[in-house]
C-alpha cells in the first residue's frame, strides 16, 4: 500500500510505549520512514497536553492529536487546540457521590493544560511523581468550569470494582465512563471516545479518503480499533481488544510498530 493513503493513530501507554515508558529504536525508525513515505502518524491517548508532550516531541510529531481520550485533538507544533469538548456540569454531582461513597478515593481533574487534584491519595501522588507533573491542589468548587476535558479516579486495582460498579448504577448518565488502566477510570463527556476523537481528527485533517490504522491495548481503545480500516490489537491487548482486532502484533516491549507498518506495506 502507498503510504500517502494512510493515516496510523496510535495509543501510547502499554502499546506504542514499552513497560519504561520508551518507544524503541526500531519503532522510531520505522514511523521515520512510514512518514518520510507521506504517512499520516498520529497519537490517541489519554494523557493530556503536558503528560503527551514528551512522547510527541521524542517522534517529532507535526500531525495533530487525539488527547485526553477523545476529549480534545491539539496540535503540538502549533501549541494549540484545533477542537475540545467540556465535561458537563453534571460531572460536579457524580464526583461528590463518588468522594462521599469512597472517602479515600483519588480525583483528577485534566483541565486543558493542567491538573487539578480534589481528592489526594497514594496512588494520585504515585502517578504525579511518574509523570513528573506538579498539580494544582484545590477544592471542585474552585476548579474552573469551562475547559475541564476529563476527570480521572485514581484508585488501587483491587478496589476499582467497586467504583466501576457504582458508577454504572449511580453515574452513568450524560457521560461516558472508560476504564483505561489497572488503577485508571476515566469520566468523559457522553458521546466522547478515542473513536470519536478519530473521527474528528479525520475531519479536521479533510483526510476522509485516508486508509485509517489504529493500535491500542486497553478497554479506552476497543471502538477506536473496531472502527478502524485496519484495527490493531497489541499482544499485550485486552482480549476485547483482541476480539475487535483485524490483526495482533508483538507486544509493546517488541516494536509492535515495526510490524504494523511492515504489515501495511504489504497490503
Amino acid at each position: 500500500m502507498n503510504f500517502k493513503n494512510v493515516l496510523i493513530v496510535t495509543d501510547l501507554d502499554g502499546t506504542l510505549l514499552d513497560d519504561e515508558k520508551n518507544i524503541a529504536d526500531d519503532d522510531i525508525r520505522a514511523i521515520n520512514e512510514f512518514r518520510d513515505g507521506g504517512g499520516l502518524f498520529a497519537a490517541a491517548t489519554g494523557r493530556g497536553v503536558a503528560m503527551a508532550r514528551r512522547i510527541i516531541d521524542v517522534l517529532d510529531i507535526t500531525t495533530p492529536s487525539v488527547i485526553f481520550n477523545g476529549a480534545a485533538v491539539y496540535d503540538f507544533k502549533a501549541d494549540r487546540f484545533l477542537w475540545y469538548s467540556d465535561m458537563p456540569v453534571i460531572s460536579n454531582k457524580y464526583i461528590r457521590m463518588l468522594e462521599k461513597e469512597f472517602p479515600d478515593i483519588g480525583i483528577e481533574i485534566l483541565h486543558e493544560k493542567e491538573v487539578f487534584v480534589t481528592d489526594n491519595n497514594q496512588t494520585v501522588v504515585e502517578h504525579m511523581a511518574f509523570e513528573n507533573l506538579t498539580p494544582t491542589y484545590m477544592d471542585l468548587d474552585e476548579v474552573p468550569d469551562s475547559g475541564r476535558m476529563k476527570v480521572l479516579i485514581a484508585y488501587p486495582p483491587e478496589k476499582m470494582q467497586a467504583v466501576i460498579d457504582f458508577t454504572q448504577e449511580n453515574c452513568a448518565a450524560g457521560v461516558n465512563w472508560v476504564h483505561s488502566s489497572p488503577m485508571y477510570y476515566e469520566m468523559l463527556p457522553e458521546g466522547i471516545s478515542k473513536a470519536s476523537g478519530v473521527r474528528k481528527l479525520k475531519e479536521i485533517l479533510g483526510s476522509d479518503d485516508k486508509f485509517i490504522v489504529a493500535a491500542g491495548d486497553y478497554g479506552n481503545d476497543r471502538a477506536m480499533v473496531a472502527e478502524a480500516d485496519l484495527g490493531v490489537a497489541v499482544g499485550n491487548a485486552l482480549d476485547s481488544v483482541k476480539e475487535a482486532a483485524d490483526i495482533i502484533v508483538s507486544d509493546n516491549n517488541h516494536s509492535p510498530m515495526r510490524e504494523i507498518i511492515e504489515y501495511i506495506r504489504k497490503i
